[in-house]
């Protein structure tokens, strides 16, 4: 599978998957008057789209968000992130994405900065290793860190004054992290050679936690990552006729759904020494894996009738993922059902999977501490 004749093909496939107002009132009380989002294609609300990074880039166009917003808004799903969710519970708008902002705007309700195809890592890392050229985006988290510094002054001056308003506010760091892996995955890196790069990602990713809570935050959700061996992408891409390769109990790739793991375990590391080091920061691990390793055991169950494995949106093949005929090209359907099915395009998950992410991390099954619990309000 990591013959070089095949790189341009696994190219085109990760060009498409990684780049792919009003809100709903909630009778919660709120906890937090604003939310700050840092991340890639599963947080990210039109950066990517509003950077004019491809010509024509189909999260651009229908089907993506035709369930919820009826129109594509630059989220690469059918509808709703994890952050729209985690919004509408707060009570808040859907955060705007940072590269639309006016300069009149009012944004003291939160702004998301985080851009499909971004890296934990800056993009000067990949050139090095001569994978700059399969970048879809330069504006990798630090990039993303920058925006919010120059955001800062319209939001609070004074130390007083940003203290009680990021007091109030929830940062949301990640999902980040994934397309550092994914870039080197599809190009023939071995599960060896990628896991490598995990201690310098984790670095990173505590590095720029540290950086806000300097900068003044104090609640702070740090997702880890989805189980990789469950994308259809992956599956499609890196399968086997070796059954031993496969989880019996899902389906999904043992190999780099360990990798996954090991990320998060690393990462969780990371962000037990930051609580130490700043002791009045509620830094929250939000367990994406476990989440969707629910999801991917027993679909059913969860109401995904059509299952977990397979995309909605796709050009055929085992898992729906077809590389002449991706999700929004020439070629590909689209099924009647996206509520039915956890996988849309091949790499992200509808927005039925995405609530079912958020509502565990809201609820508290699958964040720690508790996300609500851990708020001193």
């Amino acid at each position: 599978m990591y013959f070089p004749t095949m790189i341009s093909s696994i190219l085109h496939v990760f060009l498409l998957f990684f780049f792919c107002f009003n809100g709903r009132a909630s009778t919660r009380a709120l906890p937090y008057e604003s939310i700050f989002s840092f991340g890639d294609s599963l947080a990210d609300t039109g950066n990517f789209l509003l950077s004019g990074a491809l010509a024509f880039p189909v999260i651009g166009k229908l089907p993506y968000g035709e369930t919820f917003f009826h129109h594509s808004t630059g989220r690469c799903s059918d509808g709703r992130l994890v952050v729209d969710f985690i919004a509408e519970e707060f009570g808040l708008p859907y955060l705007p994405p940072y590269l639309s902002l006016t300069h009149d705007q009012y944004v003291r309700h939160g702004v998301n900065f985080a851009v499909a195809g971004a890296t934990a890592l800056d993009p000067k890392f990949f050139k090095e290793r001569r994978l700059g050229a399969v970048l879809w985006t330069n504006n990798s988290l630090s990039t993303q860190l920058s925006w919010f510094r120059k955001l800062k002054p319209s939001l609070c001056t004074t130390k007083q004054e940003c203290r009680e308003y990021f007091g109030k506010s929830l940062f949301l760091v990640g999902e980040i992290g994934g397309n550092d892996y994914n870039y080197p995955f599809f190009v023939g890196g071995s599960i060896k050679q990628v896991k490598a790069l995990v201690p310098i990602v984790v670095e990173a990713i505590a590095s720029a936690i540290s950086m806000l809570i300097e900068e003044g935050a104090v609640e702070l959700v740090v997702p880890g990552n989805l189980p990789l061996g469950c994308n259809s992408v992956y599956l499609t891409l890196f399968q086997s006729p070796n059954r031993a390769y496969y989880d019996q109990r899902n389906g999904c790739l043992k190999a780099f759904n360990s990798f996954s793991k090991f990320h998060n375990i690393q990462l969780k590391f990371a962000l037990e020494k930051l609580r130490k080091k700043y002791p009045h920061a509620n830094i929250v691990y939000a367990d994406y894996y476990g989440a969707a390793s629910r999801l991917f055991r027993n679909p059913k169950h969860y109401g995904f009738s059509n299952g977990a494995l397979e995309a909605c949106c796709g050009g055929g093949g085992p898992y729906n993922f077809n590389n002449s005929a991706r999700c929004g090209h020439d070629g590909y359907k689209v099924c009647k059902d996206p509520p039915t099915y956890a996988n849309w395009d091949g790499i992200h998950l509808t927005e039925a999977a995405y609530r079912y992410i958020a509502m565990g991390l809201i609820n508290g099954s699958f964040s720690s501490p508790r996300l609500l619990a851990s708020h001193h309000l």
